[in-house]
């Protein structure tokens, strides 16, 4: 899996075979929580609609993702998302079942509707 970072605002997965590489356009760019953000949306889209296209015996050559955002305030946040899904071999009459495939994602359903996060500290020793 390759994971490029493209801008501040914007990453590419690319489901390619090998252990995991985060690579960025320039020396100056780290990888940040919106990256990661970005990342885990791309990859569960991906993984996704693979198994989809899988069990529909079509073919995911050259499948690979873009994920943009935009931040919201009030409070700062993301806003919004913006994914690109490249798919060169994919016919046109796939396509909006294949859009449809990629709002299955978890992930994507967990940005759509309200998420809980519960935190907490512990002081005691690591278990």
């Amino acid at each position: 899996m390759k994971i490029t970072l493209l801008a501040e605002d914007r990453i590419r997965f690319d489901p390619v075979p090998g252990p995991l590489s985060v690579e960025a356009e320039s020396a100056e760019m780290s990888y940040s929580p919106f990256h990661m953000l970005a990342s885990g949306l791309a990859v569960c889209v991906i993984s996704t609609v693979s198994s989809w296209a899988n069990n529909a015996d079509i073919p995911t050559a050259g499948l690979a993702a873009e994920v943009s955002w935009e931040f919201a305030d009030k409070p700062h946040r993301v806003g919004r998302f913006h994914l690109v899904l490249e798919w060169p071999g994919l016919a046109e009459e796939r396509r909006a079942t294949a859009i449809r495939a990629a709002g299955l994602c978890p992930a994507h359903k967990s940005f759509e509707l309200p998420t809980e996060v519960h935190t907490e500290i512990r002081t005691g020793a690591a278990v």
